[in-house]
């Protein structure tokens, strides 16, 4: 069941997958490493949600995208020409092995199954259900362990090691495009606004408040985030901020949030880029999902939010509790004075 490869079974190309959305896909980042320091060539299968973030990891040497049926924002319809074209990319790689790379909550049977028909002859994941003869690693972790961690664990058991150089925290790739037109001089407070998921996200008023209290205080504040948070943006802008919302592409927002002195941010993607980055963090951790698991990873962190709260572990995309406690009993003070720990000082 738990099959490594020896030293001369090592798989001239490897497939890892992750198909799942920028933040997870660099969680994966230190597994990832450890695949290419012996596979001679890494190729990575994810949706397009995480494709530009899985062109950012070093070790990677192709992307694939592929939107798989059962990911939660397909609407019901016709899959067949996308699943022709998904064996055909798989065709012409010709995968010697494959690592499925999934969330604690998520299942890697079926890509596994679909891994088997297309003829990969050696699959390896994490799989809390009996796999059959779809996986030939079963891994199993304890759970709430960080999920970079755990991807690692996967691929620790099939063979594959760090270098001892590596520190196995999140990376990206370097050089990053040079964003200093944008914001100006480094040393600014980066405020994130937006996330797929409202439950996680950093509360509007919060950043609105802790902006205008940073900014009476002479600190520079630039806020971020995608094209369709821009009304939030713009309201955190008016309270004293440089509006970069919409404006930056993945590898530009890395280098927007790599020159703060510290980011503010709820669970989401740019959180898991600054620890890429080795930015400090003040995250408005919702409960939703363990801390454990998903707070961001390897850099300076100064975790806010109610960590017991009664929606803690639910999973919830929208915060079952009326009046979303867990993020809104947080103060605008509390974030100034967690920003203050880490600005000046990084």
């Amino acid at each position: 069941m738990a099959t490594a490869f020896e030293p001369t079974q090592r798989r001239p190309t490897v497939l890892v997958a992750c198909l799942d959305s920028s933040g997870e896909v660099l969680l994966s980042g230190p597994a990832v490493r450890a695949v290419a320091g012996s596979a001679q060539r890494v190729v990575m299968l994810t949706d397009p949600r995480g494709s530009a973030a899985a062109r950012m990891l070093p070790g990677v040497d192709r992307v694939i995208e592929w939107r798989a049926p059962w990911t939660r924002d397909r609407e019901p319809g016709e899959y067949w020409p996308e699943l022709l074209g998904f064996c055909a990319a798989l065709g012409e790689v010709r995968p010697d092995a494959a690592l499925v790379f999934t969330s604690a909550h998520q299942s890697p049977l079926p890509l596994a199954l679909l891994l088997r028909l297309t003829g990969v002859p050696w699959i390896g994941a994490i799989s809390m259900d009996d796999p059959g003869n779809l996986l030939d690693l079963h891994h199993q972790v304890p759970e709430g362990m960080p999920e970079a961690e755990r991807l690692l664990s996967l691929v620790e058991a099939a063979g594959y090691q760090l270098r001892a150089s590596d520190s196995g925290r999140l990376a990206v790739r370097r050089p990053l495009p040079d964003t200093t037109d944008l914001t100006g001089p480094d040393g600014y407070v980066a405020v994130h606004v937006g996330g797929s998921a409202p439950a996680r996200r950093l509360p509007v008023r919060l950043a609105v408040e802790a902006t205008a209290k940073l900014a009476a205080e002479g600190i520079r504040v630039v806020v971020t985030g995608a094209a369709e948070d821009k009304a939030e943006a713009a309201a955190v802008a008016e309270a004293g901020a440089l509006d970069l919302a919409g404006r930056t592409s993945l590898p530009e927002l890395a280098d927007v949030v790599d020159r703060a002195a510290v980011l503010v941010v709820g669970n989401t993607a740019p959180a898991h880029l600054a620890a890429a980055v080795q930015t400090p963090v003040v995250s408005l951790f919702a409960p939703v999902v363990p801390a454990s698991a998903w707070a961001p990873y390897g850099t300076r962190l100064r975790l806010l939010g109610d960590q017991n709260a009664r929606c803690a572990g639910s999973r919830a995309r929208a915060c079952p509790v009326p009046g979303h406690p867990c993020l809104n009993s947080v103060t605008a003070d509390e974030v100034v004075q967690a920003v203050h720990e880490f600005v000046g000082a990084r």
